[in-house]
C-alpha cells in the first residue's frame, strides 16, 4: 500500500512539474550558451548548476566573473538575491511539521520561485503529499542541469553575437523586474535602486554596488 501510494505521488509530483521543466529549457540553454560565451566549459556550467541551483543568481554571476568581478563581491550579491528563499522556505514549512531534517535538506535545495508558486497552490488546494512537491522540486532540478549543460555545449558552435545572445542577461533581468512591479512600493524601490547604483558605483570597485544598492533600496 504504501509502495502505491510513493508511486502515485511521484507520478502525480512528476505531471505537476511538467510545465516548469518546460519553461527551465529555453532559459537554462540560453544560460548555458552565455556560460561558454564567458569561458566556462560544460563540466564548469553543470557543475554550477548543480551547487547553486538558482537562476537568477547563476546569471548574475557570470556576468560579473565576465567583468572580472570578485568572489567576496558574487558571494553577496548571490546572499542578497537570494534572501526572497528564507519567506519562502518558512511558507512552505507550515505544511512540512514533522519531516526529516534529512527531507527538508533535500527538499530545500530545490525550492525555486517556480517550485514554491505551484507547491503552495497545491498545497493549498488540495492535500498534497510532501513527496509529491519533492518530486516537482527534483525534476524541475533535472531539467534545469540539463539544460544547461546543453546550452554549454551548444555554445561552441553558436558564434559570438548570434542571435542577440549578448543581450540575452539584460533583457532578461528587464523581465524579471518588470513581473516584480506589482504596485507602487516596487516601483519605487526598483527607482531607487537604480538611483543608488549611479553613484555607488563611482565608489566600489567591481561590482559590489549592485549588492549594496539593492540592499538600502
Amino acid at each position: 500500500m504504501a509502495k502505491t501510494k510513493a508511486k502515485s505521488d511521484f507520478i502525480e509530483g512528476f505531471k505537476t512539474s511538467w510545465p516548469i521543466c518546460m519553461g527551465y529549457f529555453p532559459i537554462g540553454l540560453a544560460f548555458g550558451v552565455l556560460c561558454q560565451k564567458a569561458g566556462l566549459n560544460p563540466f564548469e556550467i553543470g557543475m554550477m548548476s548543480v551547487l547553486v541551483f538558482a537562476g537568477s543568481s547563476q546569471f548574475i554571476a557570470v556576468s560579473m566573473l565576465s567583468a572580472g568581478a570578485e568572489v567576496v563581491s558574487i558571494a553577496l550579491a548571490t546572499f542578497v538575491i537570494n534572501m526572497r528563499h528564507f519567506l519562502m522556505s518558512s511558507s512552505l514549512a507550515v505544511y512540512l511539521q514533522n519531516s526529516s531534517w534529512r527531507f527538508l535538506s533535500i527538499f530545500a535545495y530545490g525550492v525555486t520561485d517556480e517550485s514554491f508558486a505551484v507547491n503552495m497552490t497545491k498545497f493549498r488546494e488540495q492535500e498534497w503529499s510532501k513527496y509529491g512537491a519533492l518530486t516537482v522540486n527534483q525534476s524541475a532540478n533535472a531539467a534545469w542541469i540539463l539544460s544547461t549543460v546543453l546550452g554549454g555545449y551548444g555554445g561552441e558552435f553558436i558564434p559570438a553575437g548570434s542571435f542577440g545572445i549578448d543581450y540575452a542577461l539584460s533583457a532578461m533581468f528587464i523581465a524579471l523586474l518588470v513581473f516584480q512591479l506589482r504596485g507602487r512600493v516596487y516601483v519605487m524601490t526598483g527607482i531607487i535602486a537604480g538611483v543608488l547604483a549611479v553613484p555607488l558605483s563611482l565608489l566600489f570597485p567591481g561590482n559590489s554596488y549592485v549588492a549594496i544598492a539593492s540592499s538600502l533600496a
